[in-house]
């Protein structure tokens, strides 16, 4: 039966809750055990698909076509594990599962509450589809004390008495700040929040202590007092240099040696961190730098292109370079030449987005990457705004647009209405819903043989995650090819157009699905390893 680890944070939010589940199922992997995530997201919406990237950061897509939370991506780079839709849960789908329900009078006629109908439902979530695993990691978002959040730590709280004796322990994730007036770390905020938590029946097992330094061992056995638990219970989680080095700072504190206590597996089998110490070495012994422009217009919070940064860093780890981004809001080049902003960078990337603003200076950046031949690597918006400068540039087609941006006398790319997923045909309108209602997860694509891409994936049979709403339009694909734009890769069915490159360029490829979701530290996606090649070769021509 699998044993349960329920992670909860206090004090303040974004303290690495994400991070620090993922790198604890690294651990338990290490050791040999079959480890799944899941996340309790407390917000309203269904899933995080309609909220913005500045507020929110990224969507994160699984293959089954789940919109989740980003800390989901955390949970696949780290344990190599791809998530599913049964994964990540919120308040929203939770409230909708149950209203259907009892709209369909599946509750007898009973009066619908909090408790026992919403945290059983939870609870169904929690305990689902876990047959096969040695440890479930469950991360409960926000922070103890938020209101939205009540119901999944009373959920949680009834597991703890549910499950056997023994199968179910808490962490809680808390900041030990430092004051600098006084030049001391203070204890006093972990106490309050452990307090608070354990007013709501859960006491802690093992505390995981955020903090930018060493804390003394005084203020350990302060916190192990106040805090009921144990002293080697009191872990340390200090800042690194690189999220990588997570798993292996948090063994060298002792977390999973702490966590395998708590449940009484003794002895606890050998971890094995021969992959992490070579990720990490990588990443701090560097044989050279390149310099990445990240052309967007979600640039004032990096969070929304977590997954990007990430897999452009997995390039990096397997080119043995450092990786340097220079963030660039698009909407520059439409004031401003390109020239002075990418002269000095070896490689252009321009990733996904939605809406009109800032597409203009996407499609400068394309036309400067295409011309100067530097490496260029355009991911699903990308990819349809350097097929516009082609038409405009290269095949005459001066009225080029996309009908994202309103009626279009050229339409190259235009609102995909229907399309195969599988044998089922799935059709959408414009006048439809927003959420959950665009092309989702996992699609094949047929490359064609001889291209530069089916050379980086050494294949022509492909599957890459999708999140778009707009397609390139087939229909112009004879005139954009006649005019020197490669179409290296098609949907099966030969409808959708999935890949584009030029033969003459050392390296100019653009995709409409997502890549960066599947890249992970201990296997870089092709894709982005060969993108990070070409800008070391760029480096080598300044």
């Amino acid at each position: 039966m699998a044993r349960y680890v329920f992670i909860t944070g206090g004090v303040v939010s974004s303290l690495g809750k994400g991070i620090a589940a993922a790198a604890l199922g690294a651990l338990l992997q290490a050791r040999g055990y079959r480890v799944r995530l899941k996340k309790l997201d407390p917000y309203l919406n269904v899933d995080p698909g309609t909220m913005s990237p500045t507020q929110h950061g990224e969507v994160f897509v699984t293959d089954d076509g789940a919109e989740t939370d980003l800390d989901l991506g955390h949970y696949e780079r780290f344990t190599g594990r791809s998530a599913t839709q049964s994964d990540n849960i919120t308040t929203g789908r939770l409230y909708k599962n149950i209203l259907d329900k009892e709209r369909r009078g599946d509750y007898l006629g009973a009066t619908v509450q909090v408790i026992p109908h919403v945290t059983n439902e939870i609870k169904n979530f929690v305990l689902d589809g876990n047959d096969e695993y040695d440890f479930v990691l469950c991360e409960i978002g926000g922070t103890v004390g938020d209101i939205e959040a009540m119901p999944f730590i009373e959920a949680i709280r009834q597991l703890g008495n549910d499950l056997p004796r023994g199968n179910a322990i808490y962490v809680h994730l808390t900041l030990m700040p430092f004051i600098a007036a006084a030049g001391e770390l203070k204890t006093k905020p972990t106490q309050h929040s452990v307090k608070e938590l354990q007013a709501l029946g859960i006491a802690p097992d093992i505390l995981l202590v955020r903090a930018d330094r060493e804390i003394p061992s005084d203020e350990r056995r302060k916190l192990s007092l106040f805090c009921n638990v144990r002293p080697s219970a009191v872990i340390q989680a200090l800042d690194v240099a690189n999220i990588y080095d997570v798993p292996m700072a948090y063994h060298k504190e002792g977390l999973d040696d702490e966590v395998l206590a708590a449940f009484a597996i003794e002895p606890a089998p050998k971890p094995r961190l021969e992959r992490w110490q070579e990720v990490s070495d990588r990443i701090h012994t560097p044989e050279g730098t390149v310099t990445i422009a990240i052309v967007g217009k979600y640039t004032g919070l990096k969070d929304a292109y977590k997954s990007l940064i990430e897999a452009l860093h997995h390039g990096g780890i397997a080119n043995r370079v450092k990786v340097k981004l220079e963030w660039i809001e698009s909407e520059i080049f439409e004031k401003e030449d390109p020239a002075p902003w990418l002269e000095k960078v070896h490689g252009i990337l321009v990733p996904g987005g939605f809406g009109e603003r800032g597409a203009e200076g996407k499609i400068f950046a394309a036309r400067f990457a295409r011309e100067r031949k530097v490496p260029y690597f355009g991911i699903c918006f990308g990819m349809q705004m350097a097929v516009i400068e082609a038409a405009r540039s290269l095949a005459g087609m001066e009225a080029a647009s996309s009908t994202e941006f309103g009626p279009a006398k050229e339409p190259v790319v235009g609102l995909m209405t229907e399309w195969l997923k599988g044998n089922m045909l799935e059709k959408r309108s414009a006048a439809g819903d927003l959420g959950g209602t665009m092309r989702l997860g996992a699609y094949k694509a047929d490359l064609k043989a001889g291209t530069k891409i089916a050379e980086v994936y050494g294949s022509t049979d492909i599957s890459e995650r999708h999140r778009h709403r707009y397609e390139v339009n087939v229909d112009y694909k004879e005139r954009l090819e006649e005019a020197g734009l490669t179409f290296s890769g098609m949907s099966p069915d030969g409808v959708l157009p999935e890949t584009i490159e030029y033969a003459d360029h050392p390296w100019f490829i653009g995709v409409q699905y997502h890549p960066e979701l599947k890249s992970r530290p201990l296997e870089p996606h092709p894709l982005f390893a060969s993108f990070i090649e070409a800008a070391v070769e760029q480096s080598r021509l300044f």
